[in-house]
């Protein structure tokens, strides 16, 4: 016979709620919790992190400017700093934490849920720390202290833009770094390779395989300061101090300065208050730019992952010119194939983060998700933003080390290729004219002969001259 699980009664504005005994949160989280069951996600560890951050940081900007009491203050950041820690902690300590911070992501659209739910898991944390019983809410107020100075309408957007931008610089600008230099140690291993250039995917005229790998260690480099940028976009503009519609009632002016430079200490990240709240919180331009940045990060990746699919193609029935690492059986029924599967995970990444941007796109406009002084699609927005920075880190990351690092030129075959090429007509141009070279091309792919063979069997250039003429590395550079 099942036994019946242990309750409590806690208290909020609408009066009293049956909450589960061993949990932190109170009556409004409870209420959310029976509200909103629709996705099963609760809003991230992240988010949760950055109001810890958030909510430590007010209560020392509030003792700061005298509204807090020094025994208030010390709880408040008492009860943030574990919250905090347990999440940087390890699976056990994360899992741990988040079971008082259950509500879902689709949730009143402002956040306010999300909100509550830290002030009331601080307020239970702060009493409890005091030798108050669990839902006292005294010594400390989830509203009266924990959110002092504060709306749900500048906290969340505060929040999600804090956690992102600690993202940005925790996970995604490393993984980004070490892909780019592992490119650019692939791009100087293969710069002595010179294979046949493919335009439209066609042959066209040659180029160093090093050069490719430049281009794609190139696209890396500005992935690195579009993610910079990305994070000053969200950085740079804090909601905290505007309250509820911008106009910063109930709280100190200084207020929003002193948290973003508490908040800048914590985290290593440069945050300002928003010049102007009604902006900062009327809309998510700030997220809408900062995800288009990532989106350019994704479609770079995606470019790089497919020209190195194709370049790896075969092994014997189509391009190989590079030799990808075997990872795993690639099939249930053909012995010995092997796939690009790392390449294929890559992809499906940037094909993720697209349906990210059109969601956060879609939540940012007017009549969906920015409607007067409030965005109502914050909690939605801000999981999309936050899984294309993780995914984003995590594909750049094992894409640097299971793929790129471990390539390899396929000498025999591109050396075949090269020769083979009807391109290399393009190098007697300025020897014979456009015209002539365009006939042997021509005729050299009717008789399947190569260029060389097809000019020295009709005495078009001699051996020596040839050999000049058709220097596929000097090919590879103005001259």
């Amino acid at each position: 016979m099942a036994t019946k699980a242990k309750t409590r009664t806690e208290r909020d504005s609408m009066g009293t709620m049956t909450v589960p005994a061993d949990v932190l949160y109170g009556a409004s989280t409870q209420r959310a919790v029976l509200n909103f069951p629709i996705s099963g996600r609760a809003v991230g560890h992240e988010i949760i992190h950055a109001f810890a951050l958030l909510k430590g940081a007010a209560a020392e900007s509030n003792h700061e400017l005298g509204k807090l009491t020094q025994k208030r203050r010390r709880l408040i950041a008492k009860a943030c700093t574990e919250i905090a820690t347990a999440l940087e902690g390890d699976d056990h300590a994360r899992t741990a934490m988040m079971r008082n911070f259950p509500v879902d992501v689709f949730q009143t659209g402002s956040g306010t849920s999300s909100n509550m739910n830290t002030n009331e898991v601080v307020s239970n944390m702060a009493c409890l720390a005091a030798g108050a019983k669990i839902g006292a809410q005294d010594p400390v107020h989830p509203n009266d202290h924990v959110n002092m100075g504060q709306s749900s309408n500048d906290t969340f957007p505060t929040a999600m833009q804090v956690a992102a931008c600690v993202q940005i610089k925790q996970s995604l600008l490393p993984a980004l770094k070490k892909l780019a230099r592992t490119l650019h140690t692939k791009a100087r291993q293969f710069d002595k390779y010179v294979k046949i250039g493919r335009t439209h995917l066609q042959d066209a005229t040659p180029i160093r395989l090093g050069q490719e790998f430049s281009g794609y260690a190139a696209q890396i480099d500005h992935a690195v300061e579009r993610a910079k940028r990305a994070s000053e976009a969200m950085a740079s503009n804090l909601p905290i101090g505007g309250t509820a519609v911008g106009t910063g009632i109930n709280t100190h002016p200084r207020f929003g300065r002193l948290v973003a430079s508490r908040l800048s200490r914590a985290t290593g990240v440069r945050f300002k208050e928003a010049a102007n709240h009604f902006e900062a919180q009327a809309t998510r331009d700030c997220i809408v730019e900062a995800h288009g940045l990532l989106r350019t990060i994704s479609i770079s990746l995606s470019k790089i992952a497919s020209d190195i699919r194709l370049m790896g193609s075969g092994p014997r029935a189509s391009w190989f010119e590079i030799i990808l690492p075997e990872l795993q059986p690639g099939s249930s029924i053909m012995p010995g194939k092997v796939n690009p599967v790392l390449v294929e995970s890559v992809m499906q990444v940037t094909a993720q983060v697209e349906g990210n941007d059109v969601t956060i796109g879609v939540g940012a406009m007017g009549g969906v998700g920015s409607m007067m002084e409030l965005n109502v699609s914050m909690p939605c927005m801000a999981e999309r933003l936050l899984e294309s920075i993780r995914l984003l880190a995590n594909a750049s990351d094992l894409f640097a080390d299971n793929c790129v690092a471990g390539l390899k030129a396929n000498r025999k075959r591109i050396d075949e290729t090269v020769e083979q090429s009807l391109m290399l007509g393009t190098a007697l141009v300025p020897v014979i004219g456009y015209n002539k070279s365009a006939e042997i091309a021509h005729h050299a792919y009717e008789t399947g002969q190569t260029i060389r063979e097809y000019c020295l069997a009709h005495g078009i250039l001699d051996a020596k001259a040839l050999d000049d003429v058709l220097d596929v590395s000097g090919m590879t550079r103005p001259h």
